[in-house]
């Protein structure tokens, strides 16, 4: 007689998901039949994800020579072509073996003077639509020609980067993320390279208190103003910023100053281009991706991956093992992750119904893959830090894999500058609704950690505005001097201050940012493309404006320092949620607390309180910490920061604060 199962711990701590408890137990089981094929067929799944030390090109000590390997079952015919055989496309012909893999040997004592480190070769591929030279699969160097602006595969095998700093272990309870893109991470006009962002960009984040980088843009791409998200070859490195050593001494740089390195991965579609991508590879539309419309992503103008493949499975689990190996990534953003789960790809869909999350249209392969890439990559290193980009909520998506989760850390709120955005461009300032900004700030699923950010790249991008621009606009590029007063200025430096504290202490258990955000840089981000005459003058970060001392941005910075660090020395984030103590919709007052500090939000336009009283927890000596008012950050310094706040009493005995709370202001107070 078979037990009963209990319930998944997803399902024990949801009610609500009770009718559910088949559908996520058999995704589940499911999970765990795959697992049990690669296991029955590797021996581990680690095993299974080394496959980019198989295909592609290896060099075999044993065997001295060069193994070249490629998957393509729909293909007739295979050669490898390049310098080294002079481009001669008859000379190197591969051999078809089991399951539509195709090799070659090139053995070192014929071809080690020829097959040598910086070489460029393609393979060229017979199939049904005829002969087409293409990119390697598991390509690990792809170079772009100058002047026609084709790519090549390039023979890899420079001197092995001596690491400096072989162990590090993220701060993973604190997470302060800032989000940034290599290529336009510097100030002047035209590409950064990953040694500028190590020795100009990291001493800055690591300045300001963030412990991790998240890095866009880092897989090869044939297009820069995709900002990385049409990817074409999955194992290189972009060669746009420097060679893969380059990008080592980055993450290792980053390391020698306790700073994790969490890469934008992109596995949720690929570039439809056939020359440097996987599209159409064996002349087939489903050998990555799935056949016919399933495959095209209509609104990304990409190819989708059937999830469900053996060796797509294979692919995406070595690219995600390639990464934290051979490069110590210490953690993913899993980028469009939403459009994973869903068959609709969450276009037009409000996520309103526990159906939709489970039974109408949801894509179970996707949903495998994940489980199976975030197991994997916990298993490489406890210590990783999986993030999903998933705007549908997806109940279970940061649990783990035996809870009946999809086994990520944290998920990205991004309803949160969304909501931001929305409410700059519709309402009043003095019309906000402090209960409208709570809920939309907490309202999250309990025992699954958030992201909170108050605006995102994507409100970067041309067409649109930052958080900045939302709130100053054009003035910013006529008013941003100390001692010049315009009040558009002000209400925009003060509430910038006050939306990102806000965000941070309410929206979740980490904090990201995207570069330039902390300062309020001005300008959009607009690559170089035809339109704008091929200028990288929006693709880049003008630095100097936060470091000039006669300009504004200053305040903005510093304040982002101090909120940081605030964030960082108190362990906020890792706290228990915040507790409402008062919400004055009259005064527009929200006060909070969170690990025993109290923020006095005061969202009003013009009423400054004098004997503000709020009830505190503990008696004793309080004094302001973090000031959005002071001098110093931008403020008219209107409170005595030096002042001891000592509890009083209302007649029962509880103890309560006076404090003087000041409009469009933050206070923060710690007992001493």
């Amino acid at each position: 007689m078979n037990q009963e199962r209990l319930p998944l711990q997803l399902i024990q701590d949801d009610p609500w998901l009770a009718p559910y408890a088949e559908d996520v137990q058999a995704r589940l089981d499911r999970y765990h039949q795959i697992r049990q094929q690669i296991e029955g067929a590797s021996g581990s799944l680690i095993q299974f994800a080394q496959a980019y030390q198989y295909f592609g090109l290896n060099y075999d000590p044993k065997a001295k020579g060069w193994w070249f390997r490629e998957w393509a079952p729909g293909a007739k015919a295979l050669h490898l072509i390049g310098d080294f055989n002079g481009w001669n496309r008859e000379a190197n012909p591969l051999t078809r073996v089991d399951g539509g893999i195709w090799e070659l040997f090139l053995p070192e004592k014929e071809y080690g003077e020829k097959l040598k480190h910086e070489s460029l070769f393609k393979i060229q591929i017979l199939s049904d639509r005829g002969i087409h030279d293409r990119l390697p699969a598991y390509v690990t160097r792809v170079l772009q020609d100058p002047e026609t602006h084709d790519f090549s595969a390039q023979v890899w095998r420079p001197e092995p980067y001596v690491w400096n700093h072989k162990t590090f272990k993220p701060e993973t309870q604190e997470l302060l993320i800032y989000e940034a893109h290599t290529g336009m991470a510097q100030e002047r006009e035209g590409l950064g390279t990953y040694r500028e962002f190590a020795d100009l960009i990291l001493p800055r984040i690591k300045d300001l208190g963030y412990n991790a980088v998240q890095l866009m843009a880092v897989q090869e791409h044939p297009y820069y103003g995709s900002f990385g998200y049409h990817v074409s070859n999955f194992f290189a490195p972009s060669s746009r910023f420097g060679t893969p050593e380059d990008l080592k001494y980055l993450i290792d740089q980053a390391h020698g100053m306790g700073i994790a390195m969490i890469m934008d991965i992109v596995h949720s579609h690929a570039v439809k281009n056939e020359a440097e991508g996987l599209n159409f590879l064996d002349g087939t539309d489903y050998q990555y991706f799935h056949g016919g419309g399933k495959g095209d992503h209509s609104s990304w103008d990409s190819k989708l991956f059937d999830y469900g493949k053996w060796e797509v499975r294979q692919f995406l689990l070595s690219n995600v093992a390639y990464w934290i190996d051979e490069f110590r990534f210490d953690g993913f953003r899993f980028d469009g992750v939403t459009s994973m789960l869903y068959d609709h790809h969450g276009h037009f869909v409000e996520f309103d119904h526990y159906d939709k999350y489970f039974r109408d249209g949801v894509a179970e392969d996707a949903i495998n893959y994940l489980q199976l890439a975030n197991d994997l990559a916990h298993e490489l290193n406890p210590h990783f830090v999986s993030i999903a980009e998933d705007m549908s909520g997806m109940p279970g998506c940061c649990r783990t894999v035996p809870d009946g989760g999809l086994g990520f850390d944290y998920r990205l709120g991004m309803g949160i500058p969304d909501y931001w955005i929305k409410l700059l461009k519709h309402t009043r300032d003095e019309e906000w609704n402090l209960h409208e900004i709570w809920h939309t700030l907490t309202n999250r699923r309990w025992k699954e950690k958030t992201i909170a950010y108050a605006e995102s790249h994507d409100q970067a991008l041309v067409g649109d505005k930052t958080l900045a621009f939302w709130l100053m606009d054009k003035e910013m590029y006529w008013h941003m001097e100390v001692f010049d007063n315009s009040p558009i200025i002000d209400r925009g430096i003060s509430l910038h201050k006050m939306i990102r504290l806000v965000t941070a202490v309410l929206g979740g258990d980490a904090y990201l940012t995207f570069m330039g955000n902390e300062f309020g840089h001005p300008e959009w981000v607009d690559f170089p493309r035809e339109g704008n005459n091929w200028s990288y003058q929006y693709a880049r970060r003008q630095w100097s404006l936060a470091d000039r001392k006669e300009l504004k941005y200053k305040y903005l910075l510093d304040f982002d320092r101090a909120m940081i660090h605030l964030l960082k020395d108190e362990d906020v984030l890792q706290a228990l949620p915040a507790r409402q103590v008062n919400m004055d919709e009259t005064n527009q007052v929200m006060i909070c607390e969170r690990n025993n500090l109290y923020f006095v939000f005061n969202f009003s336009i013009d009423r400054s309180i004098p004997d503000y009283k709020f009830p505190v927890t503990e008696s004793g000596a309080y004094r302001c910490i973090l000031n959005s008012d002071a001098s110093d950050l931008g403020g008219h310094g209107r409170i005595d920061d030096d002042t001891e706040h000592h509890t009083l009493f209302d007649d029962d005995g509880n103890a309560f604060l006076s404090v003087y709370s000041v409009s469009r202001s933050v206070q923060v107070y710690q007992r001493q």
